[in-house]
């Protein structure tokens, strides 16, 4: 897999941005033995959106880690801002803001306490940091609640401190390790937002999700990684282009192996397809992949109904990241959540969550 790069040039004379992150030959090997991460290579130019996808376990947290110097790469190198991730561990901490999973703030603190905490821990100068908390209480729109204890917050507020604390010392790039995973669409959307806004503003994000629409939604150009392995890449219109156009799901009254069997042959044998498009078996009926899925929708239907195999539901949508690993991998990304993410712990290197001076 070549490194992924990207094909814009933003600066006025048309000359490439300058590398934010560049890392050659990835592996990251845990104590049991299981290879996380295997020979990764991705380039992020600076003031890039970057989406990094994949399933549960995939190894996208292990990746980010790598990257933030949370863990020791057993292989390949990896520069950020400049900063080479072995030598230059402190300075490399020092330019980026990283936000885990799993919320950090502490909850018997308040909003502002908790961001002059990470003011003071990141080096902010005494002098600014009144005025940095309160741009990012603005920032994050908790300025109304910036006096109580975080553990009276919801869990979208939680999420929105903690990207406040990522941000307090102005770091050039960020990370954000599923940010959303687990909120409300409302609150998502507005992380979205806020997101947006930094990276409008000349942040470099690197974003890991497991969700294409927010990839989409966000991301100028993103790669998807499987077991380790980048897999996919390019922007979210490429990587949905490569599922061959929209998805017709349909539900079986008798979902056995030999009714969805039945189905897929019905499907193949109808000739509404054109040549193009694929059918696979689910775990309740049938999924067509095709161009023409929403215009033929209906006359497959009525060709599964006319040959006596039983619908009960059907849906038409745009591909899904599911439908994205279905169509590289063979196999839905549902069904390849077992990896290494998380299994163990690191064979060297630091665990904790926080990245700071």
């Amino acid at each position: 897999m070549h490194p992924v790069s990207s094909t814009t040039d933003d600066r006025p004379d048309g000359s490439p941005r300058p590398d934010a992150i560049r890392a050659q030959h990835v592996s990251v090997t845990y104590a049991s033995g299981t290879e996380a991460v295997k020979d990764v290579s991705l380039t992020v130019p600076e003031g890039e959106f970057f989406g990094f996808l994949g399933p549960n376990g995939a190894g996208k947290t292990t990746t980010i880690k790598a990257l933030v110097t949370l863990l020791d790469p057993t292989g390949g190198t990896v520069t950020v801002n400049g900063f080479d991730v072995r030598r230059d561990r402190r300075a490399l901490r020092a330019s980026v803001g990283y936000m885990a999973q799993e919320t950090s703030v502490d909850l018997e603190l308040t909003a502002r306490e908790n961001i002059r905490f990470a003011c003071e821990a990141y080096g902010v100068p005494r002098a600014e940091r009144a005025a940095r908390i309160d741009e990012l209480l603005d920032l994050v729109d908790l300025a109304a609640v910036a006096d109580d204890q975080a553990k009276t917050y919801s869990g979208g507020m939680k999420k929105r401190l903690d990207v406040a604390t990522a941000l307090v010392h102005r770091p050039p790039l960020v990370f954000l390790d599923e940010p959303t995973t687990g909120l409300d669409p409302k609150a998502r959307n507005r992380l979205w937002e806020y997101f947006r806004e930094i990276n409008d503003a000349g942040t470099t994000v690197f974003l890991t999700t497991q969700y294409l629409e927010e990839a989409d939604q966000l991301c100028d150009r993103l790669a998807v990684i499987d077991d380790g392995h980048i897999v996919a890449e390019g922007t979210p219109a490429e990587l949905k282009a490569r599922v061959g156009g929209d998805v017709l799901d349909v539900d079986l009254i008798d979902d056995d192996e030999s009714s969805r069997d039945r189905a897929v042959r019905v499907v193949r044998e109808s000739g509404l397809l054109d040549g193009e498009g694929s059918v696979s078996r689910t775990e309740t009926g049938v999924s067509v992949t095709s161009l023409h899925a929403r215009r033929v929708g209906t006359d497959l239907l009525v060709a599964l109904r006319d040959a006596g195999v039983a619908v009960e539901g059907f849906e038409v949508h745009s591909p899904t990241l599911d439908d994205v690993f279905l169509a590289i991998t063979g196999t839905p990304a549902s069904e390849r959540a077992t990896s290494a993410d998380g299994e163990s712990e690191p064979s060297e290197g630091p665990t904790d969550q926080k990245v700071g001076r």
